[in-house]
């Protein structure tokens, strides 16, 4: 199966003359579209928010764009919820998921009414001592053992460090309601990218439970429950697109078994995706500097892993389209690599593709999410644009691309750097 970039050539060389490469353009229109699937199948919960995961695509433009469909924002950091408070987020809008929080976190959150997420129970006295105890808040579950779907292990949430144990949820919910607190909402993430469609109505059915149980038990008024991110993308060309239409049915019929005949009452649902809101509709382009021929076939770019590094640090596969060679036969085999002083600095290994040449520009795939993000400064090297690729064709700079005065900016304790 092919999987073609949302660009061809000439429209990424005509951007490549403006800002040289490597850059990381994203596609507005997949974007919106995704969007919008992603809330009209949930639309059938009256409460439904999608709290975009801010970690994973720091972008105000983009961050921006989701908040047309009434998008919030899940922060999980000082820094997120700076950016968050800059783009006007505040109140309900805003769902604050740390650990190991520090003060000055839980201060700056408390003030922006962002609804807390408690990762510990030893949190509760912590908050209630630097900011004090809001009358809405969220605990984050861990259920240990084994996360299964259809016997199936697909986590292992005992190895996780977040979250309360099952029994201190009770203790954590009774302390709570005696400190103040009159609603309250579930938080879990028991797995990460999750290409099935089962995911979802498995976790719902978990808290939906704990949910009903806690309030039975506790007299807690429960108003919402967050089943985080965890739903994956199709990083390989074999692998489909969940089926989110199928996923929202499925925590439908969950919540139509458990919630419906509880005391619970109604309960709105919201999600923190990341990955699943803009991997697909991202993507980094980089250009053909050198060949290698040795051991190996090497194929060398002017990307590396510090702009994309989930391929050095996980193995992950990215797919890779060599610009205007879509349908040439990929009947050669590379490892395309970048110029980091790491043997790890692998784009992909022993990859088949089509006879590239010099001055090819590679569109690799799925790299709209944790991608630039992810960027760091090793040996030197500066992270790179961020371009909205627009509806219209045209195309607009969302992120300078970063120089060597940037780089240099925090020794401007030393007199040779000042300037």
């Amino acid at each position: 199966m092919k999987r073609l970039p949302f660009v061809t050539k000439e429209q990424a060389e005509q951007i490549a003359k403006v800002y040289p490469t490597p850059f990381h353009l994203y596609d507005e229109k997949g974007i919106e579209d995704n969007m919008n699937e992603l809330l009209d199948a949930f639309s059938w919960n009256k409460g439904y928010r999608e709290y975009f995961a801010v970690k994973a695509t720091p972008n105000p433009a983009l961050i921006k764009l989701l908040a047309k469909g009434d998008c919030g924002v899940d922060c999980s950091s000082y820094t997120e919820l700076l950016m968050a408070k800059k783009l006007g987020f505040s109140g309900d809008k805003i769902m604050f998921s740390s650990n190991e929080t520090a003060a000055e976190e839980y201060v700056l959150a408390k003030e922006l009414g962002a609804i807390i997420n408690l990762d510990d129970i030893t949190h509760i006295d912590f908050l209630n001592e630097v900011a004090g105890i809001p009358e809405k808040i969220c605990l984050r579950y861990n259920p240990g053992g084994d996360f299964k779907i259809n016997n199936q292990i697909m986590g292992c949430p005992a190895d996780a460090k977040y979250g309360l144990t099952n029994a201190q949820m009770f203790e954590a919910v009774e302390k709570l309601m005696a400190m103040g607190v009159k609603e309250f909402g579930i938080h879990a993430f028991l797995a990460s990218n999750n290409i099935g469609n089962g995911y979802y109505p498995e976790l719902a059915r978990i808290i939906f439970e704990l949910i009903v149980d806690l309030n039975k038990k506790t007299g807690a008024k429960f108003v919402f429950a967050n089943l985080s991110g965890g739903i994956g993308v199709p990083y390989r060309p074999e692998q489909e697109k969940v089926d989110i239409y199928q996923v929202a049915n499925g925590v439908k019929e969950a919540y139509n078994k458990i919630i419906v005949p509880s005391t619970v009452g109604e309960l709105a649902l919201y999600t923190e995706l990341g990955r699943y809101m803009l991997a697909p509709y991202g993507g980094l382009i980089t250009r053909v500097l050198h060949f290698k021929h040795i051991y190996k076939e090497y194929v060398g770019v002017d990307a590396c892993a510090a702009h994309l590094m989930r391929p050095a640090i996980y193995g992950a596969y990215h797919h890779i389209t060599v610009l205007g060679k879509e349908n040439a036969p990929s009947d050669k085999v590379y490892d395309v690599v970048g110029s980091l002083c790491e043997n790890s600095d692998k784009f992909a290994v022993d990859r088949n593709l089509p006879e590239i040449e010099k001055g090819d520009l590679l569109f690799i795939h799925e790299a709209g999410a944790h991608g630039h993000s992810m960027g760091y400064n090793y040996n030197g090297k500066l992270r790179s644009a961020e371009i909205l690729y627009k509806k219209d064709g045209s195309f607009e700079l969302i992120r300078r691309a970063e120089t060597p005065k940037d780089y240099f900016a925090t020794l401007d304790i030393y007199d040779e750097f000042k300037d």
